[in-house]
């Protein structure tokens, strides 16, 4: 583990008893206390994470709305100063490097955070692509923290936390992938309600040396609410419950975005960007992303085949579990188009036993409010 990196919160991980693991490169918690218990919190009060290994990238200059343009694969432009937007990084075959959140926080002022594990790549892309523009990129991942607080109560938390001041827009006012910011001991607070839960929630941004007393405020103002430090494991199953996509299980640069169920997230009639001739091909005979939903209590996981009433292998699991919220096994697969209508009948090999599992629509669980 010598040669992992750390957050500025491994100190506080540590002190909570935390069991950690590898994640991209990083010593992440896996959990606290109990797996479920975690989930379930995020579900019914709210959970706080450490999120700080994911990577940030300035965007800046008169010509970095066109460069994003160009370097990813929606429509950057038009968006409204103080909105997000989720996109995609691909590359020339329209493979995905990676998804991305795009914050626009200025006419020629943007903050997109990718994923830790993708860090390098993306630099790398950003770098080429920004060669011959205007646009300034710049990774400030090491000078900054993100804390996440996920679930129903997570703006009541967010607004009682001792430090916080200045809000605006006040939080009560802000949409889902919009952004405030404000101020904790007199520094900037970078406040998106955004996450990666199925939730409402909000992730934070501040300088490493703040995100120490940031994080114990938060629980100090949470746990009477019923905040509770979660890990990876929690949020793995929180995402998988919610239909979202982790790269390196349904995202990857050998698989399209129509593949994935993401061909919305292409502004396929820009101009040019890097990948455009090759998501403009016809593909609907490549596999495709779907739900699966499994009798009984054992799961498939990733790697596991799929497997139709004839007992031929058709697809493959891409992420899978026993759903803490549901009570039955959940999974994510690639399977041919013509598996892919809901309720077709499909087995998974689960160690040589094949489970029945029934095709469903994306996403397992939706928040109600």
């Amino acid at each position: 583990m010598s040669d992992l990196r750390t957050t500025a919160l491994a100190d506080r991980h540590a002190a909570l008893g935390a069991s950690f693991t590898d994640f991209g490169g990083w010593n992440m918690p896996v959990r606290y206390t109990s797996d479920l218990a975690e989930h379930h919190a995020v579900r019914t009060a709210a959970g706080l994470f450490d999120i700080s290994h994911m990577a940030e990238f300035l965007v800046t200059g008169s010509g970095a709305a066109a460069f994003l343009d160009y370097a990813l694969a929606g429509r950057i432009s038009t968006m409204t100063v103080g909105k997000a937007k989720y996109s995609l990084l691909l590359d020339e075959n329209g493979g995905v490097i990676d998804d991305v959140i795009v914050y626009r926080t200025g006419d020629d002022r943007f903050l997109v955070i990718s994923n830790a594990g993708n860090r390098a790549v993306v630099a790398e892309a950003f770098v080429a692509r920004s060669a011959h523009t205007p646009a300034v990129v710049e990774d400030i991942s090491d000078q900054t923290s993100l804390i996440a607080v996920q679930g129903p109560r997570a703006r009541e938390i967010v607004e009682a936390t001792a430090g916080i001041a200045d809000v605006a827009p006040a939080l009560a006012d802000l949409g889902y992938y919009a952004w405030s910011q404000g101020r904790f001991h007199d520094e900037k607070l970078f406040i998106p309600r955004t996450g990666y839960t199925g939730e409402d929630g909000f992730e934070l941004m501040v300088p490493n040396a703040l995100a120490p007393a940031l994080w114990d405020a938060l629980l100090a103002a949470g746990e009477p609410l019923g905040l509770v430090p979660a890990g990876l494991a929690a949020r793995d199953t929180l995402r998988l419950e919610a239909g979202m996509p982790l790269h390196g299980h349904e995202l990857s640069t050998a698989i399209l975005p129509a593949q994935a169920g993401l061909g919305r997230v292409v502004a396929a009639d820009k101009d040019e960007f890097v990948g455009k001739a090759a998501v403009a091909v016809d593909e609907t005979d490549r596999p495709v992303l779907v739900g699966l939903v499994a009798e009984g209590r054992r799961a498939g996981r990733a790697g596991y085949a799929v497997v139709d009433a004839d007992g031929n292998v058709v697809g493959e699991i891409t992420s899978g579990a026993l759903s803490p919220t549901l009570g039955h096994p959940i999974a994510m697969a690639f399977v041919p188009p013509s598996f892919a209508d809901p309720g077709t009948s499909l087995f998974i090999d689960v160690r040589g036993t094949l489970i029945p599992a029934t095709v469903t629509a994306l996403p397992f669980y939706r928040r109600t409010a």
